[in-house]
């Protein structure tokens, strides 16, 4: 077939426009099925044709799943991850009518893992000379922007991990100049910056701190679900907002365990601290 031969849809046998083809390894798909697919879906161009219509075919039954979600809790702004006490199902989404935009629907024992990543960019700040010339500081000053991304884990057919901002737009902090530091901080276990030892703390920025107290949020409720999930419990009832950071520590301390490397049980990572650096469960 030649470049610009008219090509039909292999699911629902439209014409396809232009600029409307999605390429299937054996196929080809319109853009309005492609709508239609997983928002978290990334394989398509490695998908057949039969793969496509059993995902679709999974996602009219996740519609029902979608129709009955009652939410008991709600964490974040924008994307919210949602949880359903009483089916023992979460899904995350910027949705407000669940059964019209159909999220992934996914059981409590999908989920393997949750950490929260902590991206941190700088821009180096000049001021004008005598001559109206820029130029840099001595020692030279930064702003700092931070964007934060919270990634879950998950045994799905058709994606295995679920990741979203918190943040609409970055966060900027430029710290006094007697705290500016050369180097770019580094990232823990569990997302968060090593700021302290860096020479000064974006925890004194309000924005940061609400957007980093919210990842907390997210992650502690859901290592609390996947912990639930395999014990048979029933989830607890989230604390209030202000309580939260002392009940995630009560909740989530990890039990004395001896000394030395361990392997996750929910991933099979290999480990020395206290929770694991690839998922984030903590020891068992």
């Amino acid at each position: 077939m030649g470049l610009f031969d008219k090509k039909y849809c292999d699911i629902c046998g439209e014409k396809i426009g232009l600029l409307g083809n999605r390429k299937l390894e054996d196929g080809n798909l319109c853009k309005d099925c492609a709508k239609k697919l997983s928002p978290w879906f990334s394989e398509r161009r490695n998908s057949t044709v039969e793969d496509i219509k059993e995902q679709l075919a999974y996602r009219e039954e996740n519609r029902g799943r979608a129709a009955q979600f009652r939410i008991t809790r709600t964490y974040g702004e924008s994307w919210k991850v949602l949880i359903d006490e009483e089916h023992r199902w979460f899904t995350v989404t910027r949705a407000r009518d669940l059964a019209e935009a159909n999220p992934d629907i996914l059981d409590f024992d999908a989920i393997t893992g949750c950490r929260m990543d902590i991206d941190e960019s700088r821009t180096e700040l000049t001021r004008e000379d005598a001559d109206g010339k820029e130029v840099s500081y001595v020692p030279p000053r930064y702003e700092y922007s931070y964007d934060f991304d919270v990634i879950i884990s998950v045994r799905h057919p058709y994606f295995d991990e679920m990741r979203f901002r918190l943040n609409d737009s970055s966060v900027y902090y430029e710290p006094a100049a007697m705290q500016q530091r050369p180097m770019m901080g580094q990232m823990n276990s569990v997302g968060r910056m090593n700021t302290m030892a860096a020479g000064f703390d974006p925890e004194s920025n309000r924005e940061y701190r609400k957007y980093r107290e919210m990842g907390d949020e997210i992650r502690a409720a859901l290592l609390q679900v996947m912990e639930t999930s395999r014990g048979g419990g029933a989830v607890q009832t989230a604390p209030m907002q202000q309580e939260a950071p002392m009940q995630q520590q009560e909740t989530f301390a990890p039990a004395p365990a001896a000394a030395g490397p361990w392997t996750c049980p929910a991933c099979g990572g290999q480990n020395d601290g206290k929770f694991c650096e690839y998922c984030g469960a903590p020891r068992g």
